[in-house]
Order: C-alpha cells, then sequence, then structure tokens
C-alpha cells in the first residue's frame, strides 16, 4: 500500500486560496446559554451554516481542483454517508467533471436529493458505507474514473483543515476545540494546523459510541472492524483510516465516546441557544463537552458543529 503523506499547515494555507473562490467562510459565534449551560466561555464554529451543510465541500473543492484537466475528464467516484458524497458532487459539477456516488441504502434522502440535483449519478449499494465504498473501487477499475476514498486523501484534509484556519483567525486563546470524528478528515486538519498556530490549544476528537472504530484505532493503533448502530451517518464508519488515523495519533490531545442519546440531546441544545439545527455527527462535539464539563470550568472553548443535514423525520424523533 502506497504511504501517503500527511498536508502541511502549507498545504492547508494554500487550500483556503482555492476553496475560498468556492465556499463560504462560516460564523463563528460566541452563545451565552451554552456557555452558563458549561460554565465556559462557548463558541460554535458554524460549518452547519455551510455550502451544502456541511464542512466536507471544502475538501472535495480542494480535491478536484487539484487534479489535472486530463483526469477530470474521466469522471470521479467515491462512497459515501452523505456529505462527502455531496462535498464531490459539488466539486465535480464545479470544474466540468463527471461524477458517481455510491451511499448504502437507507442513506439520509436530505443528502441524496442534493447529490442528484447537482447532476451527479446516484448510486445505492450495501448496507453501511465500507460497502458502498467497495462497489466504488470496482466502478473506479472498470471505468477509469478517478476513485476518492473518503478519508485517505491530503487534499481532502488539507481543504478541510481550513475551517481551522478560520477559527484561529476569528478568536484568540483558545484553551479546547472539540471536534466530530467520523473518517477523521475534518479532525486531523484541526490537529495540524492547531499544532502550527496554538499548540497550546488542546484538541478533543469525539466519536458515537455506536461507531467507535476511529476511537479503538487512534487508542491502539490497531485497525479493525467494529459492528455499527449508530443514528450519527456522518460518523457511521465500520473501520478506520490510517491516513488521518495516523495525524490523530501523533497529534490530537484527548478522545472521547458519546452515546447517541447524550447526541440527541445536544442538538436540542444547539435548537434552544443557536436557533440552529446541527445533524448528530455536528452536535457531538457539544455532547462531548458535557461529558467532561468539569475539565471545561472557565476556559474558553470551541464547539465545530460540522453539519447541519438532519431531516424532519430525524428532528421530530429528537424533539420527541
Amino acid at each position: 500500500m502506497t504511504t501517503l503523506t500527511p498536508p502541511s499547515i502549507e498545504d492547508i494555507h494554500e487550500a483556503k486560496l482555492t476553496a475560498g473562490q468556492h465556499i463560504l467562510r462560516t460564523p463563528l459565534r460566541r452563545y451565552p446559554i451554552l456557555s452558563e449551560l458549561l460554565d465556559a466561555d462557548v463558541w460554535v464554529k458554524h460549518e452547519n451554516f455551510q455550502l451544502l451543510g456541511s464542512f466536507k465541500v471544502r475538501g472535495g473543492i480542494n480535491l478536484v481542483s487539484q487534479t489535472p484537466k486530463k483526469d477530470r475528464s474521466k469522471g470521479f467516484v467515491t462512497a459515501s454517508s452523505g456529505n462527502h458524497g455531496q462535498s464531490i458532487a459539488y466539486a465535480s459539477k464545479a470544474f466540468n467533471a463527471p461524477c458517481t456516488i455510491v451511499l448504502p441504502e437507507g442513506a439520509n434522502p436530505v443528502k441524496a436529493g442534493s447529490i442528484t440535483a447537482m447532476g451527479a449519478k446516484l448510486i445505492f449499494h450495501g448496507d453501511v458505507v465500507e460497502r458502498s465504498r467497495e462497489r466504488a473501487e470496482e466502478l473506479a477499475n472498470s471505468e477509469g474514473m478517478r476513485f476518492v476514498c473518503p478519508a485517505n486523501e491530503p487534499a481532502l484534509i488539507a481543504g478541510v483543515g481550513t475551517y481551522s484556519l478560520e477559527i484561529y483567525e476569528d478568536l484568540d486563546e483558545i484553551d479546547v476545540l472539540i471536534v466530530p470524528v467520523g473518517a477523521g478528515s475534518g479532525a486531523s486538519g484541526a490537529c495540524i494546523v492547531t499544532d502550527a498556530i496554538s499548540p497550546s490549544t488542546h484538541v478533543i476528537g469525539v466519536q458515537s459510541a455506536n461507531a467507535p472504530a476511529a476511537f479503538h484505532a487512534w487508542d491502539s493503533g490497531r485497525f479493525e472492524i467494529y459492528p455499527m448502530s449508530t443514528t450519527a451517518e456522518g460518523l457511521a464508519t465500520e473501520s478506520a483510516y490510517p491516513l488521518p488515523i495516523g495525524i490523530l495519533r501523533e497529534k490530537l490531545n484527548e478522545f472521547h465516546l458519546v452515546q447517541d442519546s447524550e447526541i440527541s440531546s445536544a442538538i436540542k441544545h444547539y435548537v434552544h441557544a443557536t436557533r440552529s439545527l446541527v445533524e448528530h455527527a455536528g452536535a457531538a462535539s457539544l455532547a462531548a463537552a458535557l461529558k467532561v464539563k468539569t475539565s471545561l470550568k472557565g476556559k474558553r472553548i470551541v464547539l465545530v458543529a460540522s453539519g447541519g443535514n438532519i431531516t424532519t423525520d430525524q428532528l421530530k424523533t429528537v424533539l420527541a
């Protein structure tokens, strides 16, 4: 297997110049209700306000823009639980490239609808994203398309790392940064940026206890398959990815697992405190902050609300 080189802080700065032409600079806001809830100075990075409702589009734009035109013309194919697929579909459309997205059967219909609306070919295959990925790799081999791995892609990590650059440009003296971890690209980018710009900031990763593959790989260095049953599809991975896990094992300070019930509670807190919708994966950062509340007392913390693509049925279930 080819060893991939993690992106540098210079790569992330370069990605900001590229992606910045196509995406939004999202707000970083302080919320008194959340600050009172956690007895800390609490800020939220609103990637749920990003184009397509997720931070992932930053990575897709960066990767596709860096792909030579002759390779773009062959098209891109990837597998996703939804947000990564939206990202590659959007970037492919922006650069006039064909695109095929493979989603698990029963994928989030909000995300699936967005993908087809951008003109990408959509295929449903398998019960989990790992089976979808196997199908996407088969299509790449048979049809000559560029397979985009959901996480083992330095350009993806560099692209999504740009939201962390924005955080440190907008706010000083951050004590703790809490980031959701699914495949791990966002958390990896956050660690690289923090290490270069604000090494005193403590970075905490968080994943669903019902999909703990990345946590266990970070903890042990072993890559094993773990059964999963989380409602947070953005965190739903059976196995971990070597490139982001290598970065996280070197640079991530702390990693926690939270229950899906704690994530649902965090979604309600976001509705109450920020008047905005945060999907399950994006709410994991607040769930973790509530879990380790005593260690955060009096500190300045930033929570990454990584996405907002929650369905009406999901929201009804949470609020009920």
